[in-house]
């Protein structure tokens, strides 16, 4: 099992280098406000998970800052997104409005849907 998992994975990575999204450009100060909306954001991610692909090439599109970590090569972060995230469970967008304020979203569609409004946002108000 684990040799058809790295072979799917190895798939996966190699088809999403070679079909990489093209990058969308903007202005600097778009970029800086699009950079001040996504500030608080971290994904947890496995490389080879192809729903976490899916976010990552969201990301790299629309050229979003936001923290990528994979949990399995730390102990801690992997601790982070059980205790405060409820579940094991990738891809999860971690959102920090402030030190208080944080939320937890889990489903790949929903994670892009919310950083493509952060898009919008940034963008419209420019």
């Amino acid at each position: 099992m684990a040799v058809i998992r790295w072979i799917l994975g190895s798939l996966i990575l190699s088809l999403n280098w070679i079909f990489s999204p093209k990058i969308i450009k903007r202005n600097p100060s778009s970029q800086a406000k699009l950079n001040e909306k996504t500030a608080g954001l971290t994904l947890f991610q496995y490389p080879a998970c192809p729903f976490c692909v899916k976010v990552r090439r969201t990301i790299k599109k629309h050229s979003l800052s936001v923290k990528l970590i994979d949990p399995r090569l730390c102990g801690h972060s992997s601790q982070e997104l059980l205790e405060a995230g409820g579940k094991l469970k990738v891809p999860c967008l971690k959102i920090e409005a402030n030190d208080t304020d944080i939320h937890w979203m889990y489903e790949s569609s929903d994670i892009i849907k919310y950083l493509e409004d952060r898009v919008a946002e940034a963008t419209s108000s420019a």
